[in-house]
């Protein structure tokens, strides 16, 4: 592992209770920074004591929105291994959005030892209760002091870490959706497949509009037709008809997610039958009211699959398998949690240990 400057913090943080976590409210003792100017490249990583950024009220970030950002996480195995899900692809994930938004690219292996570095130096905040996890939050922001839209000549990159509880508090239960023909995400040919700020920003108002009228999350359809299904805004969403799973493709106007391209590995590893395909909200509804939907779930770095119980669309829900979890979604779940943990084999050499017990 690479060593990078230290200072370490003079006033650390009082760790909360496992069973105090929850998401994103809490930030480790340290952070990872490295900069990067257009005549030097990237330069100067260093790991310092948490805190405030200093920024000019003129920086781009703040005006034109060049900020892009990926999400993994770290856990602490049953043999007290501390381990990262797939941290290569998450790294590659990162520059592909880097590269979408006209940002330098970071060379991978700088970005996996930023991240074993400030894991390895903050493992004492890796929580051990079951379902609990550290999380990591790469960043690169546009920090040029100017005000012109064009792609700047200077940028920062930094890590954070936040100990996050059991998404699920009493265990994973189906959510409520609402697939929206009025709200759009993203089209082809923008930005829709990076994990950009501005495309979190965009998803609000449907987010909200979906709150309202009673459901949990909000499913995007293309913005061309508005007829086939695109995202959950903070998933991938996939489903099982009859004997076959589809998910919509990447086709740019959704994220490759990490946990998407997991589980279609693992079904297909196990023999099921899994489809990559425009599907359209008329048939996922008639599939709905004559019982060959058989499941749904969205997959994620926060819940790792999330089953849908409930599909509302244009005034009109279906129940999804009696409102309960599939055997798929059970079965996917139980399998990458086993990976993340330590449970379980890794025949794909997905779990990348930082430090071991």
């Amino acid at each position: 592992m690479a060593s990078f400057p230290i200072t370490r913090t003079t006033t650390p943080k009082v760790k909360p209770a496992d069973d105090e976590l929850s998401f994103g409210k809490v930030l480790t003792d340290h952070m990872f920074l490295m900069d990067y100017q257009e005549e030097k490249g990237w330069h100067s990583p260093r790991i310092v004591p948490y805190g405030p950024l200093s920024l000019d009220p003129a920086t781009s970030v703040l005006h034109y929105g060049q900020a892009i950002f990926d999400g993994l996480k770290a856990f602490r195995g049953d043999d007290d291994q501390i381990r990262m899900f797939r941290p290569d692809r998450h790294a590659e994930r990162f520059n592909r959005s880097g590269q979408i938004m006209c940002m330098p690219e970071l060379p991978v292996d700088i970005i996996r030892q930023s991240f074993d570095a400030l894991v390895g130096l903050e493992h004492e905040w890796v929580p051990r209760k079951p379902g609990t996890a550290l999380y990591l939050r790469p960043t690169i922001i546009a920090t040029d002091v100017m005000l012109g839209v064009h792609p700047a000549h200077n940028y920062l990159y930094f890590l954070i870490l936040s100990p996050v509880g059991t998404y699920y508090k009493e265990g994973v239960k189906p959510v409520k959706i609402l697939a929206s023909d009025t709200h759009v995400r993203a089209v082809k040919g923008g930005t829709g497949e990076a994990k950009t700020a501005g495309n979190y920003a965009a998803s609000l108002a449907g987010q909200r509009d979906a709150a309202n009228a009673g459901y949990s999350q909000v499913l995007y359809l293309d913005g061309v037709n508005r007829k086939y299904l695109d995202e959950v805004g903070t998933m991938n969403i996939m489903l099982r008809i009859g004997d076959e799973v589809i998910t919509p493709p990447l086709t740019g106007t959704i994220l490759d997610g990490v946990t998407r391209a997991s589980t279609m590995q693992l079904m297909r590893d196990w023999g099921l039958r899994v489809t990559e395909r425009q599907i359209a909200i008329e048939e996922v509804m008639a599939a709905g009211r004559d019982g060959t939907l058989k499941e749904m779930w969205g997959t994620g770095t926060a819940a790792v699959v999330s089953p849908v119980g409930t599909l509302g669309y244009k005034g009109e829900d279906v129940l999804i398998n009696g409102g309960e979890i599939g055997d798929v979604t059970r079965r996917l779940y139980d399998a990458i949690t086993g990976l993340q943990y330590g449970r379980s084999n890794d025949p794909h050499g997905w779990m990348s240990i930082v430090r071991k017990g």
